[in-house]
């Protein structure tokens, strides 16, 4: 047996892993009263804001001021600064159940986040509505909770469970009563006039809904899919790939690999997660990697701090282009108590620098050819290899995408080629809405906003990633409130003349 508290490569004895908790237990007395105090909190800054939005409601229309599609993380945190900044004309909704948006719950496969215990974001900046309060609420602030004893206390604890993340979401939705509508999914958007019309597919059969605009929140895919490698024999439509060929993003029965022999193709975290359920539930795990070395530094970490996140998008193209293929390049290495949890498995193997050229899905498991010629038999096998940005892949915006702007017209066309996937990101206004490229549509793009990966080239991770979602939801909520003031100018002009308060009625200065 290997003794896995040694580092084969430097001879020393590695540091014991933290505890990781998927979630904590609930003290949900202590959540009703952290709920409380959050919402006096809100009331002190006079939330929600008075809705001052005139164009949705004039001559008698029923168009919702704002649409945000999807109500995971970013989503939901969109519809909050929107609704303190008095937009109140909105619906917000998601195609899974309560507690399934996001990947919290369902692809994602990670015990702990990957971020700090301490970052903020779903908040807004309301003290009593940070995680750190929510979790002090239930267990304390000290190394052990005061609520459970095998659970740490905030000093204690490492990271945030995958599950505590989920939950604490939901409860800052109830606590500012942020509107959802779950079960319902976006089919298409079109346009009529000046406004966008949304077909949507719900638990009572298809609805029409008119918006003056719609934040497209739809997660880690929203600005593409999954990413599925070209191998000659693969076919996801081919019957026999059916439950023995995986993306990390699918619904996998980890218990149903108990005892068989898995593949996982891929480095990165989602790799090694998943690679770690199957190895949990009794599996034998072969994990493969093109790269000889894993990646050792978290490039992302140096582009998270608030000068770069609310100053990124004012660099020159040339030098969004430099720092966000840069980042890409370096790639993120798996988080290391991550690693350490598949290493921690004897039926564990991780083959660097050993990449695949075939994946033949058979009657009986499937079939690999690495990157050498030998074939290796598996019962399964798992690609961990992420999601691609192609708005092309995106049946919502179909009749749009031919015209979407894209990173690839505004850097040289070598420079393009050698960055595929970065030149397909799209190329947002600073409202983050998408732009046209050729002319055509342009008023249409002008009202659909992106708020998910796909603004990363353009914004910064603001739309995806914990440490810019404050920002980004603040900006996005400002730009927004600005444009509906300077479509409605004309309304707010006449209501400019017609105020009429009085302000000196209880003096003898009045005058009717």
């Amino acid at each position: 047996m290997t003794d896995k508290s040694f580092s084969p490569i430097s001879g020393t004895e590695l540091p014991p892993v933290p505890q990781q908790n998927l979630s904590s237990p609930r003290n949900q007395a202590a959540l009703d009263a952290q709920a409380l105090e959050a919402r006096r909190d809100l009331e002190r800054l006079n939330y929600p804001a008075p809705n001052w939005v005139q164009g949705s409601t004039a001559a008698g229309k029923s168009t919702l001021d704002v649409l945000v599609v999807g109500a995971g993380m970013c989503g939901q945190t969109a519809a909050f600064a929107l609704l303190r900044e008095g937009v109140r004309n909105l619906r917000v909704i998601d195609a899974t159940t309560r507690g399934n948006e996001g990947p919290w719950a369902t692809y994602a496969r990670m015990l702990t986040l990957r971020s700090p215990k301490q970052l903020t974001g779903p908040d807004l900046g309301v003290p009593s509505l940070t995680f750190r309060a929510w979790y002090e609420a239930q267990h304390g602030v000290g190394e052990m909770s005061t609520f459970d004893a095998a659970t740490p206390g905030w000093a204690g604890l490492h990271k945030i469970g995958r599950v505590d993340w989920r939950d604490y979401l939901l409860w800052v939705r109830d606590t500012a009563d942020l509107p959802v509508d779950n079960g319902v999914r976006l089919l298409e958007v079109s346009d009529e006039g000046s406004e966008l019309i949304a077909r949507l597919q719900g638990p009572q059969g298809e609805e029409t809904v008119r918006a003056r605009k719609i934040i497209l929140a739809l997660g880690r895919d929203g600005s593409g899919a999954p990413r599925w490698p070209d191998f000659p024999s693969l076919s996801m439509t081919d019957p026999l790939a059916a439950g023995r060929v995986f993306h990390t993003m699918d619904a996998v029965d980890f218990d149903s690999l108990r005892g068989q022999r898995i593949a996982v193709l891929g480095a990165g975290a989602s790799a090694f997660d998943n690679a770690a359920c199957a190895l949990e539930a009794g599996a034998q795990v072969d994990q493969y990697a093109r790269r000889a070395v894993l990646p050792q530094i978290n490039k992302s970490k140096a582009a998270s701090f608030p000068g770069f996140l609310r100053g990124y998008s004012a660099l020159d193209d040339g030098r969004k282009w430099r720092s966000y293929t840069y980042i890409f390049d370096e790639q993120v290495p798996p988080p290391w108590e991550t690693v350490r949890r598949c290493d921690a498995h004897d039926s564990f193997a991780l083959h660097l620098g050993c990449g695949w050229k075939d994946v033949q899905p058979q009657a009986d498991g499937v079939a690999v050819t690495l990157a050498d010629g030998t074939v290796q038999r598996f019962d399964a096998v798992i690609l961990g290899t992420g999601f691609d940005v192609d708005l092309l892949d995106r049946p919502e915006l179909a009749r749009y995408t031919p015209h979407i702007d894209t990173w690839a017209r505004h850097v040289a066309p070598e420079q393009a080629a050698a960055h595929p996937e970065p030149a397909r990101f799209p190329y947002l206004a600073p409202n983050f809405a998408l732009q046209s490229a050729d002319g055509q549509q342009a008023q249409t793009l002008s009202r659909l906003h992106l708020f998910n990966w796909g603004a990363t080239m353009s914004h910064a991770a603001l739309g995806s990633d914990i440490p810019g979602l404050g920002i980004g939801a603040a900006r996005l909520a400002q730009a927004l409130v600005s444009d509906l003031f300077v479509e409605d100018a004309d309304l707010h002009w006449q209501q400019l003349l017609a105020h009429s308060e009085p302000e000196l009625i209880a003096t003898r200065w009045h005058r009717d």
